[in-house]
Protein backbone atom coordinates (compact mmCIF):
# COMPACT_ATOMS: atom_id res chain seq x y z
CA UNK A 1 0.00 0.00 0.00
CA UNK A 2 1.35 3.40 -0.91
CA UNK A 3 2.09 5.72 1.97
CA UNK A 4 0.99 9.33 2.33
CA UNK A 5 -2.24 11.00 1.23
CA UNK A 6 -3.87 9.54 -1.90
CA UNK A 7 -3.76 11.36 -5.20
CA UNK A 8 -6.99 12.51 -6.84
CA UNK A 9 -7.62 11.00 -10.27
CA UNK A 10 -8.73 11.51 -12.99
CA UNK A 11 -7.42 15.06 -13.55
CA UNK A 12 -9.97 17.79 -12.98
CA UNK A 13 -11.53 16.14 -9.93
CA UNK A 14 -10.87 18.43 -7.00
CA UNK A 15 -10.01 16.63 -3.78
CA UNK A 16 -9.80 18.08 -0.30
CA UNK A 17 -7.97 16.13 2.39
CA UNK A 18 -8.33 16.92 6.07
CA UNK A 19 -4.97 17.19 7.85
CA UNK A 20 -3.54 13.74 8.46
CA UNK A 21 -3.46 12.89 12.17
CA UNK A 22 -4.65 10.22 14.56
CA UNK A 23 -8.21 11.25 13.69
CA UNK A 24 -10.31 9.60 11.01
CA UNK A 25 -9.62 11.55 7.79
CA UNK A 26 -12.35 13.28 5.82
CA UNK A 27 -11.97 13.48 2.05
CA UNK A 28 -14.32 15.46 -0.17
CA UNK A 29 -14.43 14.85 -3.93
CA UNK A 30 -16.20 17.22 -6.29
CA UNK A 31 -17.93 14.63 -8.48
CA UNK A 32 -21.55 15.72 -8.96
CA UNK A 33 -23.14 12.92 -11.00
CA UNK A 34 -24.16 9.40 -10.04
CA UNK A 35 -22.36 8.09 -13.13
CA UNK A 36 -18.99 9.61 -12.11
CA UNK A 37 -16.28 10.18 -13.10
CA UNK A 38 -15.02 8.60 -9.91
CA UNK A 39 -11.69 9.61 -8.36
CA UNK A 40 -9.19 6.79 -8.19
CA UNK A 41 -8.28 7.81 -4.64
CA UNK A 42 -11.73 7.14 -3.20
CA UNK A 43 -11.54 3.34 -2.92
CA UNK A 44 -8.16 3.38 -1.20
CA UNK A 45 -9.34 6.18 1.11
CA UNK A 46 -12.37 4.15 2.17
CA UNK A 47 -10.28 1.10 3.01
CA UNK A 48 -7.78 3.26 4.87
CA UNK A 49 -10.61 4.32 7.18
CA UNK A 50 -11.64 7.69 5.77
CA UNK A 51 -15.07 9.25 5.46
CA UNK A 52 -15.51 9.88 1.73
CA UNK A 53 -17.84 12.79 1.00
CA UNK A 54 -19.37 13.97 -2.28
CA UNK A 55 -20.72 17.43 -1.32
CA UNK A 56 -22.14 18.09 -4.81
CA UNK A 57 -23.76 14.69 -5.29
CA UNK A 58 -27.46 14.75 -4.40
CA UNK A 59 -30.19 12.13 -4.37
CA UNK A 60 -32.98 14.05 -6.07
CA UNK A 61 -36.44 13.44 -4.70
CA UNK A 62 -39.32 13.39 -7.16
CA UNK A 63 -42.00 16.03 -6.47
CA UNK A 64 -44.38 13.59 -4.79
CA UNK A 65 -41.52 12.13 -2.72
CA UNK A 66 -40.43 15.58 -1.61
CA UNK A 67 -43.97 16.34 -0.47
CA UNK A 68 -44.13 13.04 1.39
CA UNK A 69 -40.81 13.63 3.17
CA UNK A 70 -41.60 17.28 3.91
CA UNK A 71 -44.77 16.49 5.79
CA UNK A 72 -42.91 14.08 8.09
CA UNK A 73 -43.22 10.31 8.49
CA UNK A 74 -43.94 8.26 11.58
CA UNK A 75 -41.67 5.33 12.45
CA UNK A 76 -43.40 2.46 14.25
CA UNK A 77 -41.51 0.38 16.81
CA UNK A 78 -38.00 1.14 15.53
CA UNK A 79 -35.56 3.98 14.88
CA UNK A 80 -35.81 3.81 11.08
CA UNK A 81 -37.98 2.60 8.23
CA UNK A 82 -36.25 -0.39 6.59
CA UNK A 83 -36.51 -2.10 3.21
CA UNK A 84 -35.59 -5.79 3.20
CA UNK A 85 -33.43 -6.65 0.16
CA UNK A 86 -34.82 -10.20 -0.11
CA UNK A 87 -38.54 -9.81 0.48
CA UNK A 88 -38.84 -6.21 -0.72
CA UNK A 89 -41.01 -5.44 2.30
CA UNK A 90 -40.94 -2.30 4.40
CA UNK A 91 -40.83 -2.46 8.17
CA UNK A 92 -41.55 0.14 10.86
CA UNK A 93 -43.83 2.13 8.59
CA UNK A 94 -47.48 3.00 9.23
CA UNK A 95 -49.46 2.38 6.00
CA UNK A 96 -52.03 4.92 7.16
CA UNK A 97 -49.32 7.57 7.39
CA UNK A 98 -47.38 6.88 4.18
CA UNK A 99 -48.02 5.36 0.75
CA UNK A 100 -45.97 2.17 1.04
CA UNK A 101 -45.46 1.65 -2.69
CA UNK A 102 -44.20 5.18 -3.20
CA UNK A 103 -41.79 4.90 -0.29
CA UNK A 104 -40.59 1.50 -1.52
CA UNK A 105 -39.86 2.91 -4.99
CA UNK A 106 -37.89 5.81 -3.52
CA UNK A 107 -35.77 3.56 -1.32
CA UNK A 108 -35.25 1.01 -4.09
CA UNK A 109 -34.05 3.74 -6.43
CA UNK A 110 -31.56 4.90 -3.83
CA UNK A 111 -30.36 1.32 -3.31
CA UNK A 112 -29.57 0.90 -7.00
CA UNK A 113 -27.80 4.24 -7.26
CA UNK A 114 -25.80 3.47 -4.12
CA UNK A 115 -24.67 0.13 -5.51
CA UNK A 116 -23.65 1.76 -8.77
CA UNK A 117 -21.70 4.38 -6.84
CA UNK A 118 -19.74 1.75 -4.88
CA UNK A 119 -18.97 -0.31 -7.95
CA UNK A 120 -17.99 2.84 -9.85
CA UNK A 121 -15.51 3.68 -7.11
CA UNK A 122 -14.30 0.10 -6.60
CA UNK A 123 -15.12 -2.06 -9.64
CA UNK A 124 -13.08 -4.92 -8.20
CA UNK A 125 -15.72 -5.50 -5.50
CA UNK A 126 -18.00 -6.77 -8.28
CA UNK A 127 -20.38 -9.60 -7.49
CA UNK A 128 -18.87 -10.05 -4.03
CA UNK A 129 -20.57 -6.87 -2.80
CA UNK A 130 -23.62 -8.09 -0.85
CA UNK A 131 -26.67 -5.84 -0.60
CA UNK A 132 -28.09 -5.33 2.88
CA UNK A 133 -31.01 -3.31 4.15
CA UNK A 134 -31.97 0.14 2.94
CA UNK A 135 -33.22 2.57 5.56
CA UNK A 136 -35.00 5.88 5.60
CA UNK A 137 -34.40 7.96 8.72
CA UNK A 138 -37.09 10.65 8.98
CA UNK A 139 -36.90 11.38 12.72
CA UNK A 140 -34.74 14.18 14.14
CA UNK A 141 -31.81 12.66 16.03
CA UNK A 142 -31.18 15.53 18.45
CA UNK A 143 -33.37 15.15 21.51
CA UNK A 144 -34.67 11.69 20.58
CA UNK A 145 -34.50 9.54 23.74
CA UNK A 146 -32.66 6.26 23.11
CA UNK A 147 -34.15 3.00 24.34
CA UNK A 148 -30.82 2.18 26.01
CA UNK A 149 -27.21 3.35 26.08
CA UNK A 150 -26.33 0.52 23.67
CA UNK A 151 -28.77 1.91 21.08
CA UNK A 152 -27.67 5.53 21.59
CA UNK A 153 -26.04 6.37 18.27
CA UNK A 154 -25.07 9.85 19.48
CA UNK A 155 -22.20 8.06 21.28
CA UNK A 156 -19.00 7.30 19.37
CA UNK A 157 -18.90 3.66 18.26
CA UNK A 158 -17.96 1.26 15.50
CA UNK A 159 -20.75 -0.88 14.09
CA UNK A 160 -21.35 -4.45 15.22
CA UNK A 161 -24.67 -6.31 15.07
CA UNK A 162 -25.69 -8.46 18.08
CA UNK A 163 -28.17 -10.67 16.20
CA UNK A 164 -26.52 -10.71 12.76
CA UNK A 165 -22.86 -11.76 12.94
CA UNK A 166 -20.78 -10.76 9.92
CA UNK A 167 -18.02 -13.32 10.40
CA UNK A 168 -15.49 -10.66 9.48
CA UNK A 169 -17.26 -9.18 6.47
CA UNK A 170 -16.97 -5.42 6.12
CA UNK A 171 -19.92 -3.10 6.77
CA UNK A 172 -20.00 -0.36 4.12
CA UNK A 173 -22.69 2.30 4.37
CA UNK A 174 -23.76 5.03 1.96
CA UNK A 175 -25.74 7.99 3.33
CA UNK A 176 -27.70 10.75 1.61
CA UNK A 177 -29.14 13.80 3.32
CA UNK A 178 -32.49 14.42 1.61
CA UNK A 179 -34.04 16.88 4.04
CA UNK A 180 -36.24 19.23 1.97
CA UNK A 181 -35.32 22.20 4.18
CA UNK A 182 -31.59 21.47 3.92
CA UNK A 183 -30.97 20.85 7.61
CA UNK A 184 -27.46 19.41 7.97
CA UNK A 185 -26.80 15.98 9.37
CA UNK A 186 -24.32 16.41 12.18
CA UNK A 187 -21.72 13.71 12.70
CA UNK A 188 -18.80 13.17 15.02
CA UNK A 189 -15.84 10.94 14.13
CA UNK A 190 -13.02 9.86 16.38
CA UNK A 191 -9.63 8.23 16.32
CA UNK A 192 -8.56 5.52 13.93
CA UNK A 193 -9.79 1.99 14.58
CA UNK A 194 -6.50 0.46 15.67
CA UNK A 195 -6.01 3.06 18.40
CA UNK A 196 -9.45 2.40 19.86
CA UNK A 197 -9.08 -1.37 19.58
CA UNK A 198 -5.67 -1.37 21.25
CA UNK A 199 -7.04 0.62 24.19
CA UNK A 200 -9.92 -1.77 24.94
CA UNK A 201 -8.63 -5.21 23.87
CA UNK A 202 -6.69 -5.92 27.09
CA UNK A 203 -10.01 -5.79 28.97
CA UNK A 204 -11.91 -8.14 26.64
CA UNK A 205 -12.06 -11.82 27.55
CA UNK A 206 -12.22 -14.39 24.73
CA UNK A 207 -15.66 -15.95 24.11
CA UNK A 208 -16.54 -18.95 26.25
CA UNK A 209 -16.31 -22.34 24.50
CA UNK A 210 -19.72 -23.32 23.12
CA UNK A 211 -21.24 -19.86 23.59
CA UNK A 212 -21.69 -19.24 19.85
CA UNK A 213 -23.69 -22.46 19.40
CA UNK A 214 -25.83 -21.68 22.45
CA UNK A 215 -26.63 -18.15 21.24
CA UNK A 216 -27.73 -19.55 17.89
CA UNK A 217 -29.76 -22.35 19.49
CA UNK A 218 -31.78 -19.90 21.57
CA UNK A 219 -32.11 -17.58 18.54
CA UNK A 220 -30.19 -14.67 19.97
CA UNK A 221 -28.15 -14.76 16.76
CA UNK A 222 -29.18 -15.76 13.23
CA UNK A 223 -25.87 -17.52 12.60
CA UNK A 224 -22.83 -18.54 14.59
CA UNK A 225 -21.09 -15.63 16.28
CA UNK A 226 -17.39 -15.79 15.40
CA UNK A 227 -14.67 -14.70 17.83
CA UNK A 228 -14.32 -11.62 15.59
CA UNK A 229 -17.99 -10.72 16.16
CA UNK A 230 -17.51 -11.22 19.90
CA UNK A 231 -14.60 -8.77 20.01
CA UNK A 232 -16.36 -6.23 17.79
CA UNK A 233 -19.48 -6.28 19.99
CA UNK A 234 -17.33 -5.77 23.06
CA UNK A 235 -15.56 -2.83 21.40
CA UNK A 236 -18.94 -1.33 20.47
CA UNK A 237 -20.32 -1.68 24.00
CA UNK A 238 -17.17 -0.63 25.85
CA UNK A 239 -16.81 2.55 23.82
CA UNK A 240 -20.45 3.53 24.28
CA UNK A 241 -20.35 2.79 28.01
CA UNK A 242 -17.09 4.66 28.61
CA UNK A 243 -18.07 8.16 29.77
CA UNK A 244 -14.47 9.34 29.77
CA UNK A 245 -13.93 8.20 26.19
CA UNK A 246 -17.17 9.82 25.07
CA UNK A 247 -16.30 13.12 26.76
CA UNK A 248 -12.57 13.44 26.20
CA UNK A 249 -11.40 11.39 23.22
CA UNK A 250 -10.14 13.28 20.15
CA UNK A 251 -12.92 13.91 17.66
CA UNK A 252 -13.98 15.88 14.60
CA UNK A 253 -17.43 17.41 14.01
CA UNK A 254 -18.83 17.20 10.47
CA UNK A 255 -21.98 18.85 9.08
CA UNK A 256 -23.27 17.09 5.96
CA UNK A 257 -25.63 19.24 3.92
CA UNK A 258 -27.78 17.72 1.13
CA UNK A 259 -25.10 15.38 -0.25
CA UNK A 260 -23.78 11.81 -0.18
CA UNK A 261 -21.05 10.20 1.92
CA UNK A 262 -19.61 6.70 2.34
CA UNK A 263 -17.82 5.02 5.21
CA UNK A 264 -16.86 1.57 6.46
CA UNK A 265 -18.76 1.92 9.74
CA UNK A 266 -17.16 -1.17 11.29
CA UNK A 267 -13.81 0.65 11.03
CA UNK A 268 -14.61 4.33 11.64
CA UNK A 269 -15.71 5.44 15.12
CA UNK A 270 -18.71 7.67 14.45
CA UNK A 271 -21.76 9.21 16.08
CA UNK A 272 -24.86 10.84 14.59
CA UNK A 273 -25.72 13.92 16.64
CA UNK A 274 -28.49 15.73 14.76
CA UNK A 275 -30.41 15.69 11.51
CA UNK A 276 -33.50 14.20 9.92
CA UNK A 277 -34.60 12.76 6.59
CA UNK A 278 -31.62 10.70 5.50
CA UNK A 279 -31.38 7.61 3.34
CA UNK A 280 -28.85 4.88 4.11
CA UNK A 281 -27.77 1.76 2.24
CA UNK A 282 -25.77 -1.05 3.86
CA UNK A 283 -23.48 -3.38 1.94
CA UNK A 284 -21.32 -6.28 3.13
CA UNK A 285 -17.96 -7.12 1.62
CA UNK A 286 -15.73 -10.16 2.26
CA UNK A 287 -12.30 -9.13 3.47
CA UNK A 288 -10.69 -11.04 0.59
CA UNK A 289 -12.50 -8.78 -1.88
CA UNK A 290 -10.80 -5.65 -0.55
CA UNK A 291 -8.02 -3.93 -2.41
CA UNK A 292 -6.06 -3.89 0.87
CA UNK A 293 -7.31 -6.78 3.06
CA UNK A 294 -4.68 -6.08 5.71
CA UNK A 295 -6.55 -2.89 6.66
CA UNK A 296 -9.79 -4.67 7.60
CA UNK A 297 -10.76 -4.67 11.30
CA UNK A 298 -10.57 -8.48 11.20
CA UNK A 299 -6.90 -8.39 10.23
CA UNK A 300 -6.15 -5.60 12.71
CA UNK A 301 -7.73 -7.54 15.58
CA UNK A 302 -6.00 -10.77 14.55
CA UNK A 303 -2.68 -8.98 14.59
CA UNK A 304 -3.35 -7.40 17.97
CA UNK A 305 -4.63 -10.61 19.59
CA UNK A 306 -2.30 -13.05 17.85
CA UNK A 307 -5.32 -15.26 17.10
CA UNK A 308 -7.34 -16.22 14.05
CA UNK A 309 -10.79 -14.77 14.69
CA UNK A 310 -12.85 -15.69 11.59
CA UNK A 311 -12.63 -17.52 8.32
CA UNK A 312 -13.41 -14.45 6.17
Amino acid sequence: MASGPPECKPPGIRCMLAPMSDLVPLLAFETAGWDGPWPGAAADALEQGAVVHFPRLVFELQPEERALVARGLTVVGAKNISLDPTSGRLSAVDPANAPVEQLTRMMSRFRELARGLVLGIAPSYGARLETGRTSFRPVEIAGRPPSSWRSDDTRLHTDAFPSTPTGGKRILRIFANVDPEGHPRQWRTGERFEQVAAAYLPRIRPPLPGSAALLRAVRVTRSLRSPYDHYMLQLHDMAKADARYQANSPRREIAFGPSVWLVFTDQVPHAALAGRNALEQTFYLPVAAQRHPELAPLKVLERLTGRRLAAA
